[in-house]
């Protein structure tokens, strides 16, 4: 089964999947984890975050995918931390943030791609931007807190506009959240009872 976090940077999803991914463990589930592609693209040259361009995207779902299949053959419980409608939703910010218009195939296409991955999740749950809290240190983060708004406003916009079903995951709900996925994920391996 595959849990997909999604939400703007420094709300979390990191922390919290890593509890996640412990506590699963703790209980003898074999867990992969698909880590934020971010500071690849960022290596190898591609832009991110503000500055976003339809390359860096496209690169960033599809690589996105591609890790989350090879995950799927090296355990039960696969727990995405930044699953791939995050890439759509950024390109999207960094477009509005730029005062730039998108091409409207390329948009459709990126629609497409994450749409019908998207279908794979068991669970996907979308971190809430609390603009109290800081940005994280663990991490190289933009520190435009413009614009990590802005990103977290996207990501809702893009999960809604797709239809993809997700669950939040508010700054204050964490505790609550892994009990919950905790319980979703054992009813889930434990298959149909027999009555």
């Amino acid at each position: 089964m595959t849990i997909a976090l999604t939400g703007t940077h420094s709300t979390g999803k990191t922390t919290w999947i890593k509890r996640l991914a412990n506590e699963l463990r703790r209980n003898r589930i074999d867990v992969e984890m698909v880590a934020d592609l971010g500071l690849q693209a960022q290596q190898i040259g591609l832009p991110i975050l503000s500055d976003h361009t339809w390359a860096s995207t496209l690169w960033i779902i599809t690589r996105g995918i591609s890790n989350e299949i090879e995950a799927w053959t090296k355990a039960d419980v696969v727990l995405i931390d930044r699953s791939v409608p995050d890439a759509l939703a950024y390109y999207e910010a960094a477009l509005e943030y730029r005062g730039q218009s998108a091409d409207p195939h390329r948009i459709e296409h990126f629609e497409d791609l994450v749409a019908n991955h998207c279908f794979n999740y068991d669970l996907t749950l979308r971190t809430v931007l609390d603009p109290r809290l800081p940005l994280g240190v663990s991490k190289a983060r933009d520190t435009d807190i413009e614009f990590r708004a802005l990103a977290n406003l996207h990501v809702k916009k893009v999960l809604n506009r797709l239809d993809i079903e997700h669950d939040t995951l508010p700054a204050d709900g964490h505790e609550r959240a892994l009990v919950e996925t905790m319980a979703f994920v054992k009813g889930c391996l434990s298959g149909p009872t027999m009555t």
